[in-house]
C-alpha cells in the first residue's frame, strides 16, 4: 500500500475521539470496550487445546473471556460460565491482484466471484483459494457494481445499468491437475436486452419501448428468489425490478424508497423480498401472484441512519433479520412465529463506525464488517435474542466493503471459510471454528430460575465522519 495513503487513512480514524449522537438514537450507560488484539501482534505459535500441534495458527479470541456475558443489571462483566473456549480464527491468505477495490463479492458451486474497479469478475477456489481465471465480459471499461452466483449461473451488474447473465463452467480436461481447471464463461442473456428500436426511437401512442426498462442510475445490489427464477435489482435511482429469467423481460418496478437503495435480500422460504436505503428504513415486499406486481407489507425503522447491509438467519423454528446501518449499530428483528411480523429485538453495539456489510452463517453466527476497518463475529443464544461478541477480527487496512461466508463443517461447532473485501484492495481469506458449548442444556437450566435476559451490549459506537458531516449539513 502506498505509505501517503496509509498515513492519511490513520489520519482519518483519529476522528472518532469524540462521541457524537444523533437524536432518536440508543442510549447506553458507558462500558470500557476490551482491549482488541490484531492479528499481526498475535504469535502464530499459539497453542490451543483443541488444535493438535504446538505451531498451529488458530488464534484464541481475545473477546472470549472479557465479553461471555454482558448485563443491563450490574452494568458490570459477569464472569464466564464456561473455561471451554467459544472462537479459533487465522487469516489463509491475502488476495491481491492490483485491480482496484472489490464491489461485491459472491459464493457459488465451489467458487468465489470477486467484482472490482478493473471490470473484470474473477473466480477462485473457495478452499484453496487458488485463481480459477476471470468471466470474459468483453469490454474492459465496463465496471462491474454487483455480482450474484446461483449453481452454474452468474448475474453480473454493469456501470451501463444493464445485467447480463453468464453460464459458468470448468473444463479440467485442459489442465492436468483438476484443482487448477480454469472457469470458461458464456453470456446467457443481457436485461433489459439490447434493441435498436427500444433503444432509438421515442416512445409511440403513450406506450413505453424498452428502454424504460433501464434504470435510472447504478445497479447497486441484487438477489435471485431460486423457486420462482425472479432477478430483483435494486438501484440508486431507489427503485426495484423484477426480472423473469426465463422469459428475459421486466415483471414488475416500482419506487421502493426515498433514498437509493444500498441492500436487498429474497426470503427463500416465502419469497418475501427486503429493501435497505439511505432513508433509514428497511422494507418488506410481497409478491401478488396472479399479475406480478409486488406490494409492501411492512416498515422497519429504528432510527434516521442510512441502512448498509441486510442478513438474514433462519432455521425451522426461528427467523432473525439484520440490517446494519451508518451509525455502527446492527439491528435486529425477530419475526414472529404467528402474526409473521418483524419486531425490533435488540442492536448490537461495538463498531465506531459504519457496518458496511453482513455475512449470515449457519441459523445463529453472523458477521459484520465496518468502516473501522475490523470484522466482528456475532453469535445468537438459542431460544432468545441475546447476542455474543465472539471475535474481532483485525487485518485490513481499509473499511470492509462486502463479505461472504460458507460453512465448511458443523461437527463440534460451525466452521467457515469468510471472504472479506476491503478498500485496502484486498481480499482475505479466514478460517472460523465456532465451538458449541451444550448450549440446549444450558438453556433449558436458564428457562427454569431465570428470566429473559437482555439482548445487548453496552459499548457506544463513534460515528462516522463523513455521516457526522453530512448530518450537520442536514441541519440534525
Amino acid at each position: 500500500m502506498d505509505p501517503s495513503r496509509r498515513k492519511s487513512f490513520h489520519t482519518f480514524l483519529e476522528e472518532k475521539k469524540a462521541p457524537s449522537y444523533f437524536p432518536g438514537s440508543p442510549t447506553a450507560a458507558a462500558v470500557p470496550e476490551p482491549g482488541r488484539m490484531s492479528l499481526s501482534g498475535l504469535s502464530l505459535a499459539t497453542s490451543v487445546p483443541s488444535t493438535p500441534g504446538c505451531n498451529s495458527p488458530w488464534i484464541l479470541s481475545p473477546l472470549h473471556h472479557a465479553t461471555e456475558k454482558l448485563s443491563f443489571n450490574d452494568d458490570k462483566y459477569s464472569p464466564p460460565r464456561s473455561s471451554t473456549p467459544s472462537i479459533y480464527y487465522h487469516c489463509l491468505a491475502t488476495l491481491h491482484r492490483l485491480e482496484g477495490n472489490v464491489h461485491s463479492i459472491s459464493i457459488s458451486n465451489g467458487l468465489v466471484f470477486t467484482a472490482s474497479d478493473s471490470g473484470r469478475v474473477r473466480a477462485w477456489s473457495l478452499r484453496d483459494c487458488l485463481d480459477r481465471g476471470y468471466i470474459h465480459i468483453g469490454n474492459s471499461r465496463d465496471q462491474v457494481t454487483a455480482v450474484l452466483g446461483h449453481g452454474g449461473t452468474v448475474v453480473t451488474a454493469h456501470v451501463d445499468r444493464r445485467v447480463r447473465i453468464w453460464a459458468v463452467t470448468t473444463d479440467p480436461d485442459l489442465e492436468p491437475d483438476p484443482d487448477l481447471a480454469r472457469v470458461r464463461s458464456r453470456k446467457i442473456a443481457t436485461l433489459p436486452p439490447k434493441s435498436h428500436v427500444g433503444s432509438f426511437l421515442p416512445s409511440l401512442f403513450g406506450k413505453s419501448g424498452k428502454k424504460s426498462q433501464h434504470h435510472k442510475d447504478l445497479i447497486s445490489c441484487m438477489a435471485l428468489y431460486n423457486a420462482e427464477g425472479l432477478l430483483y435489482t435494486g438501484s440508486r435511482d431507489s427503485t426495484v425490478k423484477a426480472w423473469k429469467l426465463s422469459e428475459q423481460r421486466s415483471s414488475d418496478s416500482f419506487v421502493a424508497h426515498e433514498g437509493q437503495i444500498n441492500a436487498m435480500l429474497v426470503n427463500q422460504d416465502d419469497g418475501c423480498l427486503f429493501t435497505a436505503s439511505s432513508d433509514g428504513s428497511v422494507k418488506i415486499w410481497r409478491r401478488v401472484y396472479g399479475d406480478g406486481l409486488h406490494a409492501l407489507i411492512m416498515v422497519l425503522r429504528f432510527q434516521p441512519s442510512p441502512v448498509n447491509c441486510l442478513a438474514l438467519c433462519r432455521s425451522s423454528n426461528s427467523c432473525f433479520l439484520y440490517s446494519g446501518s451508518s451509525d455502527g449499530y446492527v439491528n435486529i428483528w425477530e419475526k414472529e412465529a404467528v402474526s409473521g411480523r418483524f419486531n425490533h429485538a435488540g442492536f448490537l453495539q461495538g463498531h465506531r463506525f459504519a457496518v458496511l456489510c453482513l455475512a449470515a452463517a449457519a441459523d445463529r453466527v453472523v458477521l459484520s464488517g465496518s468502516e473501522d476497518t475490523t470484522i466482528r463475529v456475532w453469535k445468537r443464544e438459542l431460544g432468545s435474542a441475546f447476542h455474543t461478541c465472539l471475535a474481532v477480527m483485525e487485518g485490513h487496512r481499509g473499511p470492509v466493503r462486502c463479505m461472504a461466508a460458507s460453512v465448511e463443517m458443523e461437527v463440534e461447532g460451525i466452521g467457515l471459510l469468510v471472504y472479506s473485501a476491503s478498500l485496502d484492495r484486498m481480499v482475505k481469506v479466514w478460517r472460523v471454528k465456532v465451538m458449541e458449548k451444550e448450549e440446549e442444556e444450558e438453556h433449558k437450566d436458564e428457562e427454569e430460575g431465570e428470566g429473559e435476559k437482555e439482548a445487548e451490549f453496552e459499548m457506544n459506537p463513534v460515528l462516522s465522519p463523513s455521516w457526522v458531516r453530512r448530518q450537520k449539513s442536514r441541519g440534525y
